[in-house]
């Protein structure tokens, strides 16, 4: 487990940071952590890491002090809980038939998770594609577009995150999957500032209008030109932000009316994760192509998705995939294993169900004046924006929650900086959704006494 604070790209050498290593550090953990900083190449967000993780089950890690925390983070791939019994004998039973399937060589749980894949998808989207991991999944799904269309360039928002590849790190505009690669990214790939800028009161008339103003620049950047392969977003954006009503609509028309494909990236919000099984399925907009990935796996092993309509499958002539694993009989099986315990228990009506009552519990602490500016999300996707009395973001205080909270046994993400990230996973029981609750509503109001 990483316990370093994931503030999108920002450094994190707060005194808070500071102030949590010395006092829970411990020396069952030093030697691995040394270890770690020699031996990996260090990167923003990843390595070094500041602690360590040595066990997994359900909705809690613990590391090599024995302590434990409920992991509301979980790199979005924890949606069935860690080591889901069923999912691990899955795992072990497909290893006994068949481990590995070489390239063009087909097997039984490949071809059933595509099949099971485009029955779910909307509309005509029943073509797919399999890669290791949501970054080569992206690629996949440009790459798709352009051959498609026999266009190049691409759309999409500053602040959006699809992978750390070349060509996903070039369609995503987080400076710090950006910064420090000399010379251009991928040619072609055009940003547009996002419909809830990062300073756009949250909740409000100003954030519709706001929303409604990028709907119009999106229209107006794709008929500008008229040469754009592809529009490709999150259709709620993991930090989290909802669209406001109707902006999706707005975005399919333009991308219609001017010969644009429009890719949504679900890669840690589809899959039941707000309360529908896929999170577009909100907006009442379906995608030209569709990217899953993370939670696909189960959180055992890495597997993604690339869902297009039955149209586009034109590449017939290229590797646009062509990945060693594409068809891997053990990964697949994993998939299809999550995708059954979702249906099985009942997972995304139980998202749509905790995340309500977590959001109504939450939203008691947003009152103006207060330090919680706002609560939003879908399902278990949560947002608790901390803010200034003044209503200003307020990074510091959201870092200070943060270790408030991982002390009392519960990681998150902070997202853009001040915005508390609760994503549990789906089979978290209500007493032990109510524990964290009461633990974040208690940082909160510490930080708002102190």
């Amino acid at each position: 487990m990483s316990q370093r604070l994931h503030t999108e790209g920002e450094a994190n050498t707060s005194a808070a940071r500071a102030d949590y290593a010395r006092t829970h550090a411990h020396p069952a953990e030093a030697n691995l952590l040394r270890r770690d900083g020699a031996a990996f190449l260090h990167q923003s967000l990843s390595s070094p890491c500041v602690a360590t993780i040595a066990k997994a089950e359900g909705i809690w890690i613990e590391d090599l002090a024995g302590r434990r925390y409920m992991d509301f983070h979980g790199n979005s791939v924890h949606h069935i809980g860690y080591g889901h019994p069923r999912l691990i004998t899955a795992i072990k039973d497909q290893l006994d038939q068949l481990s590995f399937a070489p390239r063009r060589f087909t097997c039984e749980p490949a071809v059933a998770l595509a099949e099971d894949l485009g029955r779910r998808a909307p509309g005509t989207l029943d073509k797919v594609l399999f890669t290791t991991g949501g970054s080569d999944a992206v690629e996949v799904a440009l790459k798709l577009a352009r051959a498609a269309t026999g266009r190049f360039k691409t759309l999409s928002f500053w602040d959006a995150f699809h992978g750390a590849g070349f060509g996903s790190s070039s369609v995503g505009g987080e400076a710090t999957f950006r910064a420090g690669i000399a010379g251009p990214l991928m040619t072609g790939a055009e940003h547009v500032a996002p419909w809830a800028p990062r300073d756009c009161p949250y909740g409000t008339e100003t954030l519709a209008a706001s929303a409604r103003a990028c709907a119009r620049m999106i229209a107006y950047v794709l008929g500008r030109d008229g040469d754009y392969a592809a529009f490709i977003a999150e259709p709620m954006r993991a930090t989290p932000l909802v669209p406001a009503p109707g902006f999706w609509q707005a975005v399919r028309a333009a991308c219609d009316r001017h010969g644009t494909l429009l890719i949504f990236d679900e890669i840690p919000t589809g899959l039941g994760k707000t309360g529908r099984f896929f999170s577009h399925e909100h907006d009442g907009v379906t995608p030209d192509i569709l990217v899953l990935g993370k939670a696909l796996g189960g959180g055992a092993l890495p597997i993604a998705s690339v869902i297009a309509r039955h149209d586009l499958d034109v590449a017939g002539d290229y590797a646009i995939g062509h990945y060693t694993h594409e068809k891997n009989p053990v990964t697949a099986r994993a998939a299809l294993t999550t995708l059954q315990i979702i249906d099985d228990e009942g997972l995304v009506e139980r998202a749509a169900m905790l995340g309500l009552h977590a959001m109504e519990r939450l939203g008691t602490l947003a009152a103006p004046g207060n330090i919680v500016g706002d609560v939003r999300g879908r399902g278990l996707m949560i947002g608790v924006e901390i803010v200034t009395p003044e209503g200003a973001a307020d990074p510091m205080a959201a870092e200070r929650i943060y270790y408030r909270c991982l002390a009392d046994g519960l990681s998150f993400k902070v997202s853009a900086g001040n915005i508390l990230t609760l994503s549990p996973p789906l089979v978290i029981a209500r007493g032990d959704l109510d524990r964290a609750l009461e633990i974040v509503e208690a940082a909160v109001r510490a930080e708002a006494a102190a």
